[in-house]
């Protein structure tokens, strides 16, 4: 199929390009953006960015729709352009003449790097500069990024571009190539906006996005009306469905049919297998590829000879007996993986799901029928193996379920209602998750501090924080830790604390970080305490373990914070 009309015309920038106003410029995305974050209502947001993506020419509205979703490339590009926020920092220090120092407290302060660039343009700019950027120079800047090799050149080019963008520019360069516009604006306000300005269903051009992969192409495609008959591609992540805890067995009772199906709920990464006759992609609840770091399962995938997206958990495994996952720690994070870890970590392939086979998305068929294919995919009890799905009416023998499935080494049970359709990125009551009886969190890391004996070398305390809610991300400190990982766990983030450090104290010994290391925490019982902003304090906090399967976006909230106080203990993380 050809592309739309004009997403190819991406000219190559040179170090050295002047910035020519040829189609649309990046200051009128930002003057929209701005509008965007100063409303709260959906509403208005969609109106807003629907009545810009109007006004653009084709190769201008795929680049808007996937900035304003907040992705640099298309979802079914795996290009990424490496930039951190150290890099950003240093060109931003050298742009406008401001020392590191002087930024630092600025990144405390505003809690953006976006407003800090505008914050910092705006101060040292002596002359007032003409909006010159284009959407097309910035998608060329993009693309140039993520070819330079090595963070020299890359912080060499950022200086020039940062010297010569107004301050608004400069402040959503920054957003975009930070990867969050932080305007109160996602994916599906996006789509929302496509279907108002060019007269399209909304379920059509979410359904159009999820099978492009590209938000982009999608909203090109929405305003030529050529939505219909578009074929799934492969290869680029859907978002996964999830699952909320149930309270009780009461709980479970109350919501779910008189039958429903019982898995175990296994303790190992969630993943979507994308699967061709010569292809396999693994994808995680980040929506990043893990491909590489699992190549025992690359082959036994391969083998089932068909197009598939499979949902299903990575899970550590030696034939019949789950290890823990501590175990399969070890592998995460690692770029390759040796011959000896492979034989002293082996993982199997947890199926449980299929969002696309037989010829056609299953997505809104209901959960008995894609189970039905997805058993007829998948018969083997090998490296790639069906998950058990029992069929059972009342709660009555859920106790010994729940004890069955944690002596066979699993976190507890999953109860599915069988006309459950599946829902990209949603968290509904179809699915209910049971686990164990200890309380956790996942939060974020705030700040640390040097630890102590023979851990005075490394960052081993961690503050760590929760959303405000949902809706609001502030950030809200509710405890501190010090056990829980291993000292080379603690000698690897040591090392990326350092390198993402916003502010330090002491010399060093305590620096607030930047919030991106998930951990899931257990504890005694939270009590109301005023030494926290979020008014809770976790008493004797512990450290399960590392979560990079979760963004900050994934994390628990103060309401959960609020609803342990009262006695209520539930598993809190997401089905993977």
């Amino acid at each position: 199929m050809p592309k739309p009309k004009g997403t190819a015309n991406t000219k190559p920038l040179s170090q050295s390009a002047t910035w020519e106003a040829s189609s649309g410029l990046l200051e009128n995305f930002a003057r929209t953006a701005e509008a965007v974050g100063a409303t709260t209502k959906k509403l208005e947001k969609a109106a807003l960015v629907g009545a810009y993506l109007l006004e653009l020419e084709d190769a201008d509205l795929a680049r808007a729709a996937r900035y304003f979703a907040g992705h640099q490339f298309a979802m079914n590009d795996a290009r990424t352009t490496n930039v951190g926020t150290s890099i950003l920092r240093e060109a931003l220090s050298e742009a406008t003449g401001l020392s590191v120092e002087n930024l630092r407290p600025r990144y405390v302060r505003l809690g953006d790097s976006g407003e800090v660039a505008y914050e910092a343009m705006l101060e040292t700019r002596k002359e007032v500069r003409a909006p010159a950027i284009t959407l097309n120079q910035t998608e060329a800047l993009i693309a140039r990024l993520s070819e330079m090799k090595g963070t020299k050149n890359k912080k060499t080019l950022l200086t020039e571009v940062l010297a010569s963008a107004t301050a608004l520019e400069a402040k959503y360069l920054v957003k975009m190539l930070v990867g969050d516009l932080r305007i109160g604006l996602k994916e599906g306000l996006v789509e929302d906006a496509v279907g108002r300005a060019f007269d399209q269903p909304l379920a059509r051009v979410a359904q159009a996005n999820m099978m492009l992969g590209d938000i982009g192409e999608t909203a090109v495609r929405a305003r030529h009306d050529d939505l219909a008959g578009i074929r799934m591609r492969l290869f680029h992540p859907l978002k996964f469905m999830l699952a909320t805890a149930a309270s009780d067995l009461a709980d479970i009772a109350r919501t779910m049919p008189e039958e429903f199906f019982v898995e175990d709920k296994f303790d190992g990464i969630r993943a979507q297998a994308h699967v061709s006759n010569d292809r396999l992609a693994l994808y995680s609840r980040t929506m990043d590829e893990i491909t590489h770091r699992f190549p025992e399962l690359i082959a036994p995938l391969i083998e089932l000879q068909t197009d598939a997206i499979i949902d299903g958990e990575i899970v550590p495994a030696r034939e019949e007996v789950i290890l823990p996952f501590s175990e399969l720690q070890k592998r995460l994070g690692r770029k390759t993986v040796s011959e000896e870890l492979l034989a002293a970590t082996p993982v199997v392939f947890v199926a449980y799901d299929l969002l696309y086979g037989a010829g056609r998305v299953l997505i809104d068929e209901p959960l008995k029928e894609r189970r039905r294919i997805l058993e007829e995919l998948i018969h083997a009890k090998g490296v790639v193996r069906l998950s058990e799905a029992k069929r059972m009416s009342g709660t009555l023998a859920l106790d010994e379920e729940f004890d069955a499935a944690r002596g066979r080494g699993n976190e507890g049970l999953m109860i599915k209602d069988p006309r459950s359709l599946y829902r990209p990125g949603r968290r509904g009551r179809e699915w209910l998750k049971l686990k164990r009886a200890l309380a956790t969190l996942d939060v974020v890391v705030t700040s640390v501090e040097v630890g102590h004996g023979k851990r005075r070398h490394l960052l081993s305390d961690y503050t760590f924080a929760v959303r405000r809610s949902e809706e609001d991300p502030e950030l809200l400190n509710v405890g501190k830790a010090y056990s829980g990982l291993t000292d080379a766990e603690l000698l690897e983030l040591t090392e990326w604390f350092r390198a993402h450090t916003v502010q330090e104290f002491a010399h060093g010994k305590v620096r607030i970080v930047e919030p991106k290391i998930v951990l899931e925490v257990t504890f005694d019982r939270v009590q109301e305490s005023k030494r926290h902003k979020s008014g809770y304090a976790l008493r004797f906090p512990r450290i399960l373990r590392l979560r990079d399967d979760k963004t900050v976006a994934e994390i628990d909230t103060v309401e959960t914070v609020r609803k342990l106080t009262k006695g209520g203990i539930e598993g809190m993380s997401d089905e993977g």
